[in-house]
């Protein structure tokens, strides 16, 4: 099938050619999606397909994202750079200081791809383009969520962030469309669609969409995202007792913290749990030395918890002189080994989940810690 288009429409002799205006400022991608749904994958397919654009990466810690060692040349306290001219950066305050980091640059870049956490709503990120500063020296290209075709779930909807994640994209990515039946993946879209009428929706594998179907694409308008943020705004209210008319505000507030890094030194041994956000908690929990094998497999078969939605962490084990990466998410997880980048060693894992109990997890994960082999901390 070829697709047709309407022809340009010409001037005449005496009429001078009309120009569209040709936008201006650093492009800008929000990248959300719920915990798990694949967005560092995304974001690693995107650094790896780059051919010749400047591409800065805002992400929360660098430890989740796990760059190709062979991409890196050099790394600073809150900065990576590549040698494909991309850039990572460490949002380690407040996402405004982080974009005019990216901006002042003595190299500019041509594009920025902003992630947030897989608890956060995407609209209060896409507010502080449209009011701040950055209003001029930024345009918005688009929101993208990434949905996890294994994993998401009516209970997911039940919650206001994933479905503030869904209504505010201009572009739902279909993950690990693989792991599911193709009936499975009709009945998401279907459900997807009753919520976001106007919403495209590509499927993918691990991320891997071309990229001129992700970036640059023009699908962001802001008149849309007020016209659904009064309309949200007057459904809170109205379901609200007028007694208590601040409902509305409750909605974004959750997502003002995405700005934050969790961990400047990636020791997590000041750093407190996350605040419960929807009854989802965060333990991070770190060892000085390695984790025993076996014990850590107990720990994944017999003891941890059901209501575990989301783990991560760079894993060292007694029996290997490997860097291992452990991915969960859901009831599947994934172990990878690398060559660790220098000589220091760490193991660091952090839980998401919900209604933890972070005393016995600590305690269970202490278990792991292979003997005389250092003590853990969290």
């Amino acid at each position: 099938m070829t697709a047709s288009a309407s022809p340009a429409p010409t001037a005449s002799p005496n009429e001078s050619p009309v120009m569209a205006p040709t936008p201006t400022g650093l492009p800008v991608t929000i990248l959300t999606g719920f915990l798990g749904a694949g967005k560092t994958t995304l974001l690693n397919h995107i650094l790896s397909n780059q051919q010749g654009l400047k591409t800065a990466v805002l992400v929360n810690e660098f430890g989740e994202i796990g760059i190709d060692n062979d991409l890196i040349v050099a790394t600073g306290d809150d900065m990576v750079e590549l040698s494909n001219g991309c850039i990572c950066c460490s949002i380690n305050g407040e996402l405004l200081e982080a974009v005019y980091r990216i901006l002042d640059r003595h190299e500019p870049v041509e594009y920025l791809v902003v992630e947030t956490t897989g608890l956060a709503d995407p609209l209060p990120v896409a507010m502080t383009f449209l009011g701040s500063d950055l209003r001029d020296a930024t345009r918005l290209d688009s929101i993208i969520t990434l949905v996890d075709a294994e994993n998401f779930s009516d209970e997911l909807l039940q919650g206001e962030v994933a479905r503030a994640q869904i209504v505010y994209s201009d572009m739902l990515l279909l993950n690990k469309c693989d792991l599911v039946a193709e009936e499975r993946l009709n009945a998401l879209e279907e459900q997807l669609r009753s919520i976001k009428t106007d919403a495209r929706i590509l499927r993918s594998v691990k991320g891997e969409v071309p990229l001129p179907l992700l970036l640059s694409v023009g699908l962001f308008e802001s008149d849309k995202i007020v016209a659904e943020q009064q309309r949200t705004a007057q459904e809170d209210h109205s379901a609200c007792d007028h007694e208590h008319g601040h409902c509305e505000h409750e909605h974004h507030h959750h997502a003002h913290d995405h700005g934050h890094s969790h961990a400047h030194d990636h020791s997590h041994a000041d750093h407190p749990d996350h605040a419960a956000i929807e009854g989802f908690t965060s333990l991070s929990f770190a060892a000085e030395g390695p984790f025993a094998l076996r014990k850590f497999q107990n720990f994944l078969d017999n003891q941890l918890p059901a209501e575990v939605f989301r783990a991560k962490g760079i894993l060292w084990f007694n029996e290997s002189e490997r860097r291992h990466v452990f991915h969960l998410a859901g009831k599947r997880f994934s172990i990878d080994d690398s060559d660790w980048p220098d000589a220091t060693r760490k193991n660091q894992i952090v839980l998401i989940g919900k209604n933890l109990d972070h005393d016995a997890l600590r305690r269970q994960l202490q278990v792991c810690v292979a003997e005389d082999s250092g003590k853990g901390f969290a």
